[in-house]
């Protein structure tokens, strides 16, 4: 089978290894792909967001299975543009995309379907004044949430009034994130423990895939800005069975049905960013993608045929290819080594050595070849993950694969997984 994977970070690399591992995998093309992926399959110099160009590229070369990584082709109409013309895709079209393209779409599709989730109200460009009055309705922390597409980087929670005015400022009035933050969304704060729920649906029949919490804030201790991820560990301890199952009855199916009761169709990844105050799971986020890094915690831990899950997910039949999804009883762990100066800056070019892992798998995100040398290209630059029958070893050899790798101002956080596990 001939596969067009799109994306060039941490997840699509962890995506091309699962997907090169089945049998029925002929020829994989990544676009644009990385360094990592390249020697998967190879990279096509095509841009994701533009559905014309994706379209033509599938039907000029065959492409028998699309699979979108990132959310922004999805937001663009990439898949519906590939179904129109009856090209198999893994991902949902643009109506369905707007659970992640849109904060406030999402609040609006929670309310209305009965699914716990914050207190909330959303603000447009011009309505600074308005927002602040409704922060003086909430406790410290507050929330504030970009509308739009940010890369990770939307999401303030401000300590302070005085912390939690700024950001309306910025978003509202200064327009910091541009269309992104022409509208905000201001939540009440949910004091508990969060969880990154995955489920793969056809539509009509769903899968889960392994749950993982991953680590935004640049800092250890869960200090500083947000970023698009640290890190992630899988499976999550504290999610016990009856916990999963109440995520089920109050999250997972009321969220399908309420798709299918407002005639959006859905075939893909579904990513629920949940959580739990006193055993009680909120929904914080929904994307419409796989996490990164939690995919390179969570593929690790799939045995069976990942293709033919997908394919007979694009095609509808994903109750045939249940089976193929088996999670097995290891443990996962994935560190992410960044840039200096990320999240705020990122430095390009800086060269990168590699170093053997025979305990770990490194993969690629914002690195880039030059003249033959591997550098860096991106803030988040690459992500070592590893696999070990406790939790524990799983982190201890992704942090000391981490430190192996070499690069000028290498960071990374040595913390990822220490609030889960056993002290």
């Amino acid at each position: 089978m001939k596969v067009l994977l799109l994306g060039g970070g941490g997840r699509e690399h962890a995506l091309a290894w699962a997907l090169a591992q089945s049998p029925q995998l002929t020829r994989l093309y990544c676009a644009p792909g990385n360094p990592g992926t390249a020697e998967l399959g190879e990279n096509v110099a095509l841009t994701p967001t533009d559905p014309a160009a994706v379209v033509a590229f599938a039907r000029a070369e065959a492409v028998e299975l699309v699979v979108v990584g990132p959310e922004a082709p999805l937001v663009a109409g990439v898949a519906d543009a590939l179904r129109a013309v009856g090209i198999a895709v893994v991902g949902p079209g643009q109506q369905g995309a707007a659970l992640e393209g849109s904060k406030r779409f999402a609040k609006g599709f929670l309310q209305r379907h009965g699914i716990p989730t914050a207190a909330y109200a959303d603000f447009v460009a011009g309505q600074a004044t308005q927002a602040e009055a409704f922060l003086d309705t909430l406790a410290p922390p507050y929330v504030i949430k970009a509308d739009g597409l940010a890369a990770g980087k939307g999401v303030v929670i401000a300590a302070t009034r005085a912390e939690a005015q700024a950001a309306v400022h910025d978003f509202l009035t200064e327009g910091k994130l541009g269309e992104a933050g022409r509208t905000v969304v201001i939540e009440a704060f949910l004091p508990g423990i969060e969880v990154s729920v995955f489920v793969l649906t056809d539509g009509e029949d769903y899968v889960l895939l392994p749950e993982a919490k991953d680590y935004k804030r640049i800092g250890e201790g869960d200090t500083g800005p947000n970023t698009g991820g640290m890190g992630a560990v899988s499976p999550v301890p504290f999610y016990s069975d009856t916990l999963r199952a109440r995520v089920v009855a109050e999250v997972v199916e009321p969220t399908l049905r309420g798709l299918q009761a407002e005639g959006i169709p859905y075939r893909g990844f579904l990513f629920i960013g949940l959580m739990v105050v006193g055993g009680v799971p909120y929904v914080l986020e929904y994307n419409v993608r796989l996490g990164d890094p939690e995919t390179q915690a969570i593929l690790p831990r799939l045995e069976g045929d990942l293709l033919a899950v997908l394919h007979a997910t694009a095609l509808g039949r994903l109750s045939a290819a249940r089976e193929q999804v088996r999670v097995a009883p290891h443990t996962s762990a994935a560190v992410v080594c960044a840039s200096p100066g990320y999240p705020e800056s990122s430095t390009s070019g800086l060269e990168i050595t590699l170093p053997d892992l025979p305990a770990a798998r490194i993969f690629h995100a914002g690195t880039g070849q030059v003249g033959g040398r591997l550098v860096t290209a991106g803030g988040r630059v690459l992500a070592v993950a590893a696999t070990a029958p406790t939790l524990a070893e799983a982190v201890a050899r992704a942090v000391a694969g981490a430190e192996a790798v070499q690069y000028t101002g290498r960071y990374y956080r040595r913390d990822i997984g220490a609030d889960v596990l056993p002290r």
